[in-house]
């Protein structure tokens, strides 16, 4: 997208609607995994596809959350759609659950160096939530081209092995894994490490070799089905547990296998009743045109909010941050956000800038996360921040200080964080609004998130404004390299600013739409209250269930 493309669209168009459009579009083709024929292929051999085995596990007409749909769309000339793993939350039973699908149709499910972030990811969110993860295995193993960036290292594919590990022994996180195509070599370990394994027969091998391998390695020649098939390893091996006919029997007995777990420690409160301020839809044309304009960040609340209500906090201190109180979907949650334009100061004080976080505005909102952390009520934070306030008087205040006191609270926080950006992340303000290094539970972002160190023009700014100074002090226009440079550099930031490019890295779990912002924030909420805390971190071991102290 070009940078004009991105300050303002043609007169009646909804730079909302533009992206999300532009994004939906992008996710419709990367549904389509490996396209047409090889999914025809898979059906051919009696299989479903990783898709379809999740939308047969989920509750009927309840919502997938998606988790990295957009991971590598744009490397590999396109041949990793989703990177090849299908990953996210669904209900089964009513009940949260983490899934993590192997897409075959994509290079036979084999893992690109993007596969592993993706499966991490989903088994931290288990982990964060306390939630069972169910494993739908279908995987080649390796993409042996890319072994750089999948095998060694500390974020590796051991790393996989390292949670299940983890999650079985000291945080007893359910784990099922169901085998429903190949799993060969190191990827086994992954059933292998889960409490209940489940094959497929006919179609699923489980093996550290397949027949070729073994031919090459021992001389020995042996059929997939006698050395790894299903009824092998649940009548001879004893490595896995339940051998089923065909995928949807082995999909309906994880659900049978998901409703004998017992009940979560925490369910969240929940009023299917309750209905937003305003019709979500609206929110298309609040936000302007051009990226850099006003609104009223209390309206797109309204259409996201339980009866749109919000009992603020410190309602006329500090206007430019909104702290408050409300429910969504009947789940109490703390909300901080961004107000946008210019913010009336006091009598005597000259006007703030919405977007920009000031002294007395980063000591409102700690406060404000301590409360909320003592009496154990989740945190929502809806980002539009450009950065916090620079220059004399925001350092006489103690700009620094109060910055850190924010950032501290929320950092030590121990209930979940959740975020959502609909305009600008930037600077340290993205930090102090739960930036994704600070471990919020998710981060989600609408097709109009723009996550960056600071915009185009700033960087530009930034490099070439004593160059520009000079030019300009000398009655010159700048030099054709010094205007190609800028033009680039303007190019780079928008590309980088672009919500698809921060799905395709992984710098956000999902890009979600305006009307479906209440049903995945609940989704989301009702998944992190199932962990009582803390919410520190990808996991913290309890002290009950770690190891025996040494004598």
């Amino acid at each position: 997208m070009s940078a004009g493309a991105s300050a303002g669209t043609s007169a009646g168009v909804s730079r909302l609607r533009e992206l999300a459009d532009a994004s939906r579009e992008l996710e419709q083709r990367l549904r389509e995994g490996g396209g047409p024929k090889r999914i025809a292929k898979q059906h051919a051999q009696g299989k479903l596809t990783a898709r379809e085995r999740v939308a047969t596990l989920k509750d009927p007409d309840s919502h997938f959350l998606e988790f990295g749909l957009l991971m590598a769309h744009d490397l590999y000339d396109g041949e990793a759609p989703a990177a090849g793993v299908v990953t996210g939350i669904v209900q089964v039973g009513g009940r949260e659950c983490v899934v993590a699908a192997n897409d075959a149709t994509v290079k036979a499910g084999s893992w690109w160096p993007e596969t592993i972030p993706k499966i991490l990811r989903a088994q931290e969110c288990a982990m964060r939530c306390r939630i069972p993860i169910i494993y739908l295995v279908d995987s080649a193993g390796v993409n042996l081209p890319y072994q750089g960036g999948v095998f060694p290292g500390q974020y590796g594919a051991a790393r996989i092995f390292y949670y299940n590990s983890l999650m079985r022994r000291y945080l007893r996180i359910p784990q099922i894994a169901a085998v429903m195509g190949q799993c060969v070599a190191g990827g086994a370990y992954l059933p292998a490490l889960s409490d209940v394994i489940l094959m497929v027969k006919g179609t699923s091998f489980m093996g550290l070799g397949g027949p070729n391998l073994v031919k090459g390695a021992t001389g020995q020649t042996v059929d997939g089905e006698t050395l790894g098939g299903a009824s092998m390893h649940t009548e001879v091996s004893g490595v896995a547990h339940y051998a089923l006919d065909d995928d949807a029997a082995c999909l309906a007995k994880i659900r049978e296998l998901v409703s004998r777990l017992a009940p979560p420690p925490r369910v969240a409160p929940h009023d299917p009743t309750a209905r937003p301020g305003a019709d979500p839809v609206t929110l298309y044309d609040e936000l302007p045109g051009d990226h850099r304009m006003s609104y009223d960040m209390h309206k797109l609340l309204r259409a996201v909010l339980d009866e749109g209500r919000i009992d603020e906090f410190q309602a006329n201190l500090a206007k430019e941050m909104i702290c408050g109180d409300a429910r969504i979907e009947g789940i109490p949650v703390g909300v901080i956000a961004n107000a946008r334009g210019l913010i009336k100061g006091r009598k005597g004080e000259q006007p703030r800038f919405g977007g920009i976080i000031y002294a007395e505005s980063a000591e409102k909102v700690a406060f404000f996360i301590d409360r909320c952390d003592r009496q154990g009520i989740p945190l929502l934070f809806v980002q539009d921040v450009s950065g916090f306030m620079v220059g004399p008087q925001a350092e006489h205040e103690g700009i620094i200080r109060a910055g850190a006191r924010w950032v501290e609270a929320m950092a030590t926080a121990t209930v979940p964080k959740v975020v959502l950006t609909v305009n600008h992340a930037s600077g340290a303000g993205y930090y102090a609004m739960a930036g994704q290094g600070f471990d919020p539970d998710f981060i989600l972002s609408w097709p109009t998130g723009r996550m960056a160190v600071m915009e185009g023009e700033s960087a530009v700014a930034a490099v070439h404004g004593a160059t520009l100074a000079a030019a300009k002090e000398a009655g010159e226009e700048p030099s054709a390299e010094v205007q190609a440079s800028m033009a680039e550099m303007r190019e780079d930031y928008e590309h980088q600013l672009d919500a698809r490019y921060a799905g395709a890295r992984g710098y956000i779990d999902a890009i979600v739409y305006p009307e479906e912002t209440r049903t995945v924030l609940a989704m989301a909420l009702r998944a992190a209250w199932q962990n009582p805390g803390p919410h520190l971190g990808p996991y913290v071991i309890p002290p009950t269930v770690g190891p025996a102290p040494r004598p």
